[in-house]
C-alpha cells in the first residue's frame, strides 16, 4: 500500500481519508520496512501536505493515543501548550520550553508535550530532564502534576506507542536533511488536547494552513508563528531578528494574520548565533542563567518576546507587551525559578 502511495503522491495528488488511514496502519506496521515507511514520508513533504492531510493524519494518530485522566474542573480552565515543530535546524536553544515555565510561574496551566531530539541536538524531553523535570510519570501523576504545579510534561513516547514503528523512519529522514509531516504532528497530538496553542513553524506560508488545522481539531485560541532569520531562514519562534510572520484566531473570531516586527516592543538587535544552543547539558544551563536574570541579552529578549505571547494566548494578559512585561517580573523577582524547583521537587 505504502508503495501504491508514493506513486500517487509522486505524480502530485493529495491523499484522500481513506489513504491517509491506510498509510497510517502502514506506518505502524511492525513488518514494513524503514526504507519504504521513509520513502512514503519524503514523497508527502515533497508534494506538500496539505491542511486536509495533516488534519486527516492527526486524527487517525489521535485514535492510537493514550488518554489521560482530565477532570472537569481542569477541562474548564485554558490549557497551554507552546511549542515549535522543529525542523528549522537553526540550532537555536530550548526557546518553547522556556517559555513554559515561565507560563506557568504565571499560573498558566501548561501541558508540554513533546520527545527527544530529533532534527536538534536537544529535544524538549532531554533538557527538561537535565533540569530534573519528571518526564516518565504516567498519565494519572501527570495530570496531578498539572494540577499541583501548573506544569506537566507528556513525553510522546508513552502517549503514542505506535511511535516506536515510526521513529526510525523519521530519523532516517533527519540524517538526509528531511522533514516530514510528523514536525507539525507532534504539536497536534497533545493528549491532553489543550484548549489555547502557540506553536511555530519553520516556513511563513505555513502559519495560516497550521492554524487552520489547529481549528479544525477543536483549538479554542491559537497564535501560528514563524520568525525571519535572515538569509531565507525561519525560526519556528516569534522572531526578535527580524518580521514574524503571525495567523491566530480566539474563540469564534475569525482566523486573521499579520506580521510583527521585533523594533515594535523596543527590542535590541540580535543575531541568529546571539540565540544560539548546543547539547542539552548547554541548553540547560542557558535556561538556568535565563531564569536567574543574569541574561539581560539576546536570550532573555526571544524568551520575553515568547513567553508574551504565550501569556497572551492563554488569555492571561490582554497584549504581547503586558505579557513580556508580566514575564520580566515573573523572572527577576526568582518565580520562575522557585516553580522549576517546585516542579523537579514534585
Amino acid at each position: 500500500m505504502l508503495q501504491n502511495l508514493i506513486e500517487h503522491l509522486t505524480a502530485q495528488h493529495p491523499l484522500s481519508s481513506e489513504q491517509i488511514a491506510a498509510a497510517v496502519v502502514g506506518l505502524v506496521n511492525s513488518e514494513i520496512g524503514v526504507d519504504l515507511k521513509a520513502d512514503f514520508l519524503t514523497a508527502l513533504a515533497q508534494k506538500g501536505e496539505t491542511v486536509d492531510e495533516i488534519s486527516g493524519f492527526a486524527g487517525e494518530l489521535r485514535k492510537l493515543s493514550v488518554q489521560p485522566p482530565v477532570s472537569a474542573e481542569i477541562r474548564s480552565r485554558e490549557i497551554l501548550d507552546v511549542c515549535g515543530t522543529g525542523g528549522d535546524r537553526l540550532n537555536t536553544f530550548n526557546i518553547s520550553t522556556t517559555v513554559a515555565l515561565v507560563a506557568a510561574a504565571a499560573g498558566v496551566l501548561v501541558a508540554k508535550h513533546g520527545n527527544r531530539a530529533i532534527t536538534s541536538q536537544s529535544g524538549s524531553a532531554d533538557v527538561l530532564e537535565e533540569l530534573g523535570v519528571p518526564i516518565n510519570l504516567t498519565p494519572e501523576q501527570a495530570m496531578i502534576a498539572l494540577e499541583s504545579h501548573n506544569f506537566a510534561f507528556f513525553l510522546a513516547a508513552n502517549y503514542h506507542p505506535a511511535f516506536k514503528h515510526i521513529g526510525p523512519a523519521r530519523r532516517l529522514c533527519a540524517e538526509k536533511g528531511q522533514r516530514t509531516i510528523f514536525n507539525f504532528l507532534g504539536p497536534l497530538l497533545n493528549p491532553v488536547r489543550p484548549s489555547a496553542q502557540l506553536l511555530g513553524v519553520a516556513r511563513a506560508d505555513l502559519c495560516e494552513p497550521v492554524a487552520g488545522v489547529l481549528q479544525a481539531l477543536g483549538v479554542r485560541r491559537a497564535m501560528v508563528v514563524s520568525g525571519d532569520a535572515g538569509e531565507g531562514r525561519w525560526l519556528d519562534e516569534l522572531s526578535t531578528l527580524g518580521e514574524t510572520t503571525i495567523a491566530e484566531f480566539y474563540q469564534s473570531r475569525a482566523m486573521a494574520s499579520s506580521r510583527m516586527n521585533p523594533a515594535d516592543f523596543f527590542l535590541n538587535p540580535a543575531r541568529l548565533e546571539d540565540l544560539a544552543g548546543g547539547d542539552r547539558k548547554q541548553n540547560a544551563q542557558i535556561i538556568r542563567v535565563i531564569l536567574s536574570g543574569e541574561e539581560r541579552g539576546a536570550k532573555r529578549d526571544a524568551v520575553l518576546l515568547n513567553a508574551g505571547a504565550a501569556l497572551f494566548v492563554a488569555a492571561t494578559t490582554k497584549s504581547i507587551s503586558e505579557g513580556m512585561e508580566l514575564a520580566a517580573e515573573l523572572i527577576d523577582s526568582g518565580a520562575v525559578s522557585r516553580k522549576l524547583t517546585e516542579i523537579c521537587n514534585g
